[in-house]
């Protein structure tokens, strides 16, 4: 049997059976070895041992909608890119992510999958957020909606031109978005489908009776709610209106509170509820760098200390950690721990088809887990058992 590498001890765990006021958690090489509490059980012995003084640990959230952070994006095509990403995302709680693409040409996204691929496959080391797979967010979307989508690279859905795609990435692909109203975009949501990747609704002008259609045909998902899509209409319920009513979907919200108003965070939650949201942050290279002029999909993009904006004023992705997302779903909507860790963390892992080994903690688990201060603010952040990030006295 292989000696424990580390303990965490008297920690407030929300583990995957329930809480454990005060309690430990013991790793091996990168999977929770034992969890246990510290009034009835003997944390076993062995590797260095750290005392999280009541801290509350939660297990790693997982972005499935991200394009950049850290001055480093997906579409740049390199693994220095990727792995400046998994730094960097640690920081804010977050220990698995969706590499996120954005529409631009054929050539340009076959680069980016490519790399991805090889990343994936080649060059992850415990310590850092892990890439489990790659977002296809375009080009298979409406104009109409196309948000920060450059218009000129749109193409119509179209099953041969994903089988290349996903040949190239090497069956990496987990998720695309794509308006389903489109020419071929049922065809293409029932194969993807067929395939296990999940088929999300996005940048969308779809109608309510559309958007059945397109659950018939195998959408499952809806990419960042009221963002890019249909909105709700007391005549016309539109995309919004099929993402609070329909529970077949899975629902990423971007909640910064400019993407989307505090009361309706607070609708979207009262409606939807917490299992079937997905927080995510659909950030771009901006997040973590300082106000300035940046770049997304090739388009000039100006970022304050709040967004990040194209020059028409178009919001171009987010600069939002996924900390913060989390502190802000509790102000708005006043959920529980239990359910931050739901749309964090599990619905991800779930959705993924991952949730054998990544969203909640229990023991044979990845020893992906986030301590936390008592304002919420991160302490400590662990990616397949190494430390990846630890508050210093500076911050």
């Amino acid at each position: 049997m292989n000696e424990v590498t580390w303990t965490l001890i008297n920690a407030k765990i929300y583990a995957e059976n329930g809480l454990i006021p005060n309690g430990f958690i013991s790793v091996t090489k990168d999977k929770i070895s034992a969890i246990g509490t510290m009034d009835d059980d003997v944390p076993p012995s062995g590797g260095s041992v750290l005392d999280v003084q009541g801290r509350t640990v939660v297990p790693g959230m997982i972005d499935v909608h991200i394009h950049g952070a850290a001055g480093a994006d997906v579409m740049d095509a390199t693994p220095e890119a990727l792995n400046q990403m998994a730094v960097a995302l640690a920081r804010e709680g977050t220990t698995a992510f969706l590499a996120t693409t954005i529409t631009q040409s054929p050539e340009n996204i076959e680069k980016a999958l490519k790399n991805a691929a090889e990343y994936i496959k080649h060059h992850q080391t415990p310590g850092k957020a892990e890439c489990v797979g790659v977002h296809l967010e375009g080009p298979f979307v409406n104009a109409k909606r196309k948000g920060a989508q450059p218009l000129e690279f749109i193409l119509e859905p179209d099953v041969k031109q994903f089988k290349k795609w996903q040949e190239a990435a090497r069956g990496t692909i987990k998720l695309v978005t794509l308006a389903p109203e489109e020419p071929g975009g049922y065809e293409l949501a029932a194969y993807l489908k067929e395939t296990g990747v999940i088929a999300s609704i996005g940048h969308s002008d779809a109608t309510y009776d559309q958007v059945m259609e397109g659950i018939e045909a195998g959408i499952s998902h809806v990419t960042h709610l009221f963002n890019g899509m249909r909105g709700f209409h007391h005549r016309e319920p539109g995309v919004a209106g099929a993402a609070m009513l329909r529970k077949e979907l899975n629902v990423e919200m971007i909640v910064d509170g400019i993407h989307i108003d505090p009361r309706s965070v607070r609708l979207a939650y009262q409606q939807i509820t917490s299992d079937r949201i997905l927080l995510i942050t659909d950030a771009m290279r901006a997040k973590c760098m300082k106000r300035g002029n940046y770049d997304l999909g090739g388009q000039k993009v100006f970022v304050s200390d709040r967004d990040a904006r194209l020059e028409d004023g178009t919001l171009a992705g987010s600069i939002l950690k996924m900390k913060d997302a989390a502190k802000n779903m509790i102000e708005y909507t006043g959920c529980t721990m239990e359910e931050v860790i739901q749309i964090t963390a599990s619905n991800a892992a779930k959705e993924l088809k991952m949730d054998d080994r990544k969203g909640s903690i229990r023991v044979g688990k990845d020893a992906d887990l986030v301590v936390l201060n008592p304002d919420l603010e991160i302490y400590l952040t662990i990616c397949r058992g190494e430390f990846a990030y630890q508050q210093t006295q500076e911050e």
